[in-house]
C-alpha cells in the first residue's frame, strides 16, 4: 500500500517537471522569435535606406515602404538625415554671417558718399566740404539741386555728385582720383564739376552781398569802433592764384607775378568789419597793379559818402575813393624822412590791428578750399563761348560764398 503511494507521486512530481520544462522552453522560443523580428526590422530598414540612395525604388523592402507609409507628406519633408550637433553648427555658422554682414554694411555706410554717412559725423562734413554741419549742407544741397539735370541713366544721385564737387574745392583732388572713389569715369567727373560749379555760381550768389550802412553799424565789431567809430564799410586787399605757365610769350608775360615770381592770376577781396566776405572780383592776369585792379573791378560803386575804407600801402586809390565822398585809410609812408611822426605812427597802428583780418579771412579761404592754394591749369581762364565768367571766377565765387556759411574769424568783443 505505502509502495504504490510512493509511485504515484512520484510520477506526479515528474509530470510537474516535464510540465514546468516545457513552460519555460516556450517562453525562451517566444523571446528568440521576437528578437528575431527586430533584427528582420532593422536590416530591411538598412537596405531600404542603402537601396534608396541608389534610386532602386522597386526593390525596396516592406519595412522601409511601411515606414515612410506611416508619415504625411508635410512631416515627410521635414526628415533630414544631419545629426543635432551638425544642426547646431549650422545655425552658429548662419549667426555669425548675419552679424558680418552687418558690420560691412555699417562700414559700407560710413565709406559711402550718402545723405546717412554724413548726418551724423561733422568732423567727415567738416573733412570733405567744409561746412560747418549736415544742416547748412542740406540746405545748400535742396537749393541747388532742382536746378540739376538727372535722369534714371546717371550712376551717381545727386548729392553724391554734388559731394563729389565740395571734395574737388576742398582738398583740391584730382579728377582721376575722384572717379575712382565714384567709380565713373574721369570725363564724367569733369562734367559733374562743370554742371554743377555752373550752377553754385548762380544760387550763391546772394552770399556775396554788399550790405547797407544801417546793418554795418549795429554789427560793428568793438575793434573797429575803437579806432574808426562805425563809419568803416570795407577792408580791401588782394591775393594771388598760381597758374600753369602758358605756351604764348604774351599771355606767359602777362600772367608773370614780380612778387611771387610765378605765373599767377590776382583778384581784389573786400570784407566787412564782421568778418564776411562782400566783395570778390574777376581774375585778372598777374601783373595787373592793385590800383588799376581796384579802379576797374567796380567795387568803389558800392560806396557811399562818409565811409571809410581801409587797404594796404599798395592801394593809393585816395582819389579815386575821394570821387564817392568816401575816405581811404593806408599805413603812412615815410617819404623820405627818417621816421615817421608820431600821429603817423598811431595812424599806421590802428590801421594794421584791425586791416590784419582781412588777411585771416584770405587765409582761412584758402585753407578751407585747398584748390585756391594748388596751381591750375590754364584751361581754367579760358571764357567759354556764350558765358560771362571763367572757371577759376565761378570757383573763387563759390568758394568764398561757402566760406561766409561758417563762423566768422574775427570777434565782435
Amino acid at each position: 500500500m505505502g509502495h504504490s503511494n510512493l509511485k504515484r507521486l512520484m510520477k506526479t512530481t515528474e509530470r510537474t517537471e516535464r510540465l514546468a520544462c516545457r513552460e519555460e522552453k516556450r517562453i525562451k522560443i517566444e523571446r528568440m522569435e521576437a528578437g528575431e523580428g527586430v533584427h528582420d526590422m532593422i536590416h530591411g530598414s538598412y537596405k531600404g535606406i542603402k537601396k534608396s540612395n541608389n534610386n532602386s525604388d522597386d526593390e525596396m523592402n516592406t519595412a522601409t515602404l511601411s515606414e515612410q507609409q506611416q508619415y504625411p507628406d508635410n512631416e515627410k519633408a521635414c526628415q533630414t538625415e544631419l545629426s543635432m550637433c551638425q544642426i547646431n553648427d549650422l545655425e552658429f555658422c548662419v549667426r555669425t554671417m548675419t552679424s558680418e554682414l552687418a558690420d560691412l554694411k555699417e562700414k559700407m555706410v560710413q565709406v559711402d558718399f550718402t545723405e546717412d554717412s554724413f548726418q551724423n559725423n561733422v568732423d567727415k562734413i567738416k573733412f570733405y566740404t567744409g561746412l560747418p554741419n549736415f544742416l547748412i549742407l542740406m540746405k545748400v544741397f535742396l537749393l541747388c539741386s532742382p536746378h540739376i539735370f538727372s535722369c534714371s541713366l546717371n550712376k551717381l544721385s545727386k548729392f553724391q555728385e554734388f559731394i563729389c564737387v565740395l571734395i574737388r574745392l576742398r582738398l583740391n583732388i584730382p579728377f582721376q582720383d575722384l572717379a575712382y572713389r565714384f567709380d565713373v569715369s574721369r570725363s564724367t567727373v569733369s562734367r559733374i564739376f562743370d554742371k554743377w560749379i555752373d550752377v553754385l555760381n548762380k544760387r550763391l550768389g546772394f552770399l556775396l552781398n554788399w550790405p547797407n550802412r544801417d546793418e554795418l553799424r549795429e554789427a560793428m565789431p568793438l575793434a573797429f569802433q575803437n579806432s574808426f567809430g562805425n563809419r568803416v564799410a570795407v577792408v580791401l586787399d588782394c591775393f594771388e592764384i598760381f597758374v600753369n605757365r602758358p605756351s604764348g610769350l604774351f599771355p606767359r608775360a602777362l600772367t608773370w607775378s614780380n612778387y611771387k615770381h610765378h605765373n599767377t592770376v590776382k583778384l581784389l577781396i573786400g570784407i566787412t568789419p564782421q568778418g564776411v566776405v562782400s566783395f570778390i572780383s574777376r581774375a585778372w592776369v598777374g601783373r595787373t597793379s592793385d590800383k588799376y585792379l581796384t579802379e576797374n573791378c567796380g567795387i568803389l560803386r558800392n560806396l557811399l559818402p562818409g565811409d571809410i575804407v581801409l587797404a594796404d600801402r599798395g592801394f593809393d586809390i585816395s582819389d579815386s575813393v575821394g570821387v564817392y565822398q568816401a575816405t581811404l585809410k593806408i599805413p603812412a609812408f615815410t617819404k623820405g624822412q627818417s621816421q615817421l611822426k608820431p600821429w603817423d605812427v598811431e595812424e599806421t597802428r590802428k590801421i594794421a590791428n584791425v586791416r590784419i583780418h582781412v588777411e585771416r579771412v584770405i587765409g582761412l579761404v584758402r585753407r578751407k578750399y585747398v584748390i585756391l592754394q594748388s596751381t591750375l591749369p590754364v584751361e581754367f581762364l579760358t571764357v567759354k563761348k556764350g558765358e560771362f565768367l571763367a572757371p577759376i571766377d565761378k570757383i573763387t565765387r563759390v568758394c568764398c560764398a561757402l566760406t561766409n556759411l561758417s563762423p566768422s574769424v574775427i570777434p565782435f568783443n
